[in-house]
């Protein structure tokens, strides 16, 4: 009930009485006493009506601002890991979630693969997302997140557009680096810096351009039985059950990198040729400003992207992540944030 209603409720049932009470008292002393407790007894409601329309506020979407996070944080050992979603998986029970479409899982592969390969392994589920990286060694590249609900269509599609990014900005590097004036030891310094975003951004462009063995890691949805069954292919590390996740947009997944085997830690930017067949000298490390946008979440200090689904043929929530990050290169200067552990 608002609270203009309230009053004049109060208003139909006290006043009458009031009103009544005040005709059948003659002496002037009684009417003045009477009007006195009526005063404060209107006052009381009206204050009364104030404190119950300000405590009766709608009560909205109490989990606004919560986020679920399902996957690997900095420090974690990742047998540990691997054990725990397979005891998961193992425990999850068969029948609820299948008349809802299934449970949301965390699929992580044993090692990098093509868009080509994940119809094989990946093939018979949902698919929401899967996570990319060009796998270059000794180097921090950046995460990509494509949505992928059409396998292996939309991966492709979603690498050209990484592609496409990545030649933006190894360009905007070169400028930059041919804009830095001066022969002292700083400005060689920087010089190299922005020289090594360059050969790194256009390494990165130049393997999503040919559809790179870069897939570590994706997002799907399932009944428990076809979950399991995912798990059992050779391709496969881990399939981690997110039973608790309903909305992907306040889900943050942050599976490990097919190298890490032991303990979750960054991977060592040694500076080596950002080429993977070119190891004849050592690459600068990168530390200069970006050209693009702030980073976003990541399970590693290289910034995690999403690219816009390419058009699915029904809608399908999406990962909250940043339009577009800074590259690679400049991930040694960028600490990750608190919420989002590093892999």
């Amino acid at each position: 009930m608002r609270a203009g209603n309230l009053l004049r409720q109060l208003d139909q049932r006290l006043l009458p009485p009031l009103t009544r009470a005040v005709a059948r008292l003659g002496d002037r002393s009684s009417r003045s006493g009477v009007l006195s407790w009526a005063a404060v007894l209107s006052a009381a409601a009206v204050l009364g009506t104030a404190v119950w329309a300000v405590d009766d506020t709608p009560v909205g979407d109490r989990t606004v601002g919560e986020v679920t996070r399902v996957g690997v944080a900095d420090g974690d050992s990742v047998p540990g890991y691997l054990r725990s979603a397979a005891a998961d998986l193992a425990a999850l029970p068969a029948s609820a979630e299948a008349a809802e479409g299934g449970t949301y899982a965390l699929v992580t592969l044993d090692a990098y693969l093509p868009p080509q390969r994940l119809a094989t392994v990946l093939g018979d589920v949902g698919v929401s997302t899967v996570f990319g990286r060009v796998p270059l060694p000794g180097r921090q590249t950046e995460i990509v997140k494509i949505p992928a609900l059409r396998v292996p269509d939309d991966v492709v599609a979603g690498m050209e557009q990484v592609a496409a990014r990545k030649e933006t900005e190894a360009a905007d590097y070169r400028a930059r680096a041919a804009a830095v004036d001066g022969d002292g030891v700083g400005e060689r310094e920087l010089r190299e810096q922005y020289a090594g975003g360059a050969e790194v951004a256009a390494a990165e462009a130049a393997a999503y351009r040919t559809g790179c063995a870069c897939v570590y890691a994706a997002v799907v949805r399932a009944t428990p039985v076809a979950l399991r069954g995912v798990a059992a292919r050779p391709d496969v590390r881990a399939v981690d059950p997110a039973p608790e996740v309903y909305r992907l947009d306040r889900t943050v997944f942050t599976p490990p990198l097919p190298e890490q085997r032991d303990v979750v830690r960054p991977p060592a930017d040694t500076g080596p040729s950002p080429t993977p067949t070119q190891s004849e000298r050592p690459a600068p490390v990168i530390s200069a400003p970006a050209p693009s946008t702030p980073v976003g979440e990541s399970s590693e200090p290289a910034p995690v992207v999403t690219i816009p689904s390419p058009e699915p043929s029904e809608p399908e929530p999406t990962e909250s992540a940043p339009p577009s990050a800074t590259t690679s290169p400049d991930a040694t200067l960028a600490e990750p944030s608190p919420s989002s552990p590093p892999s």
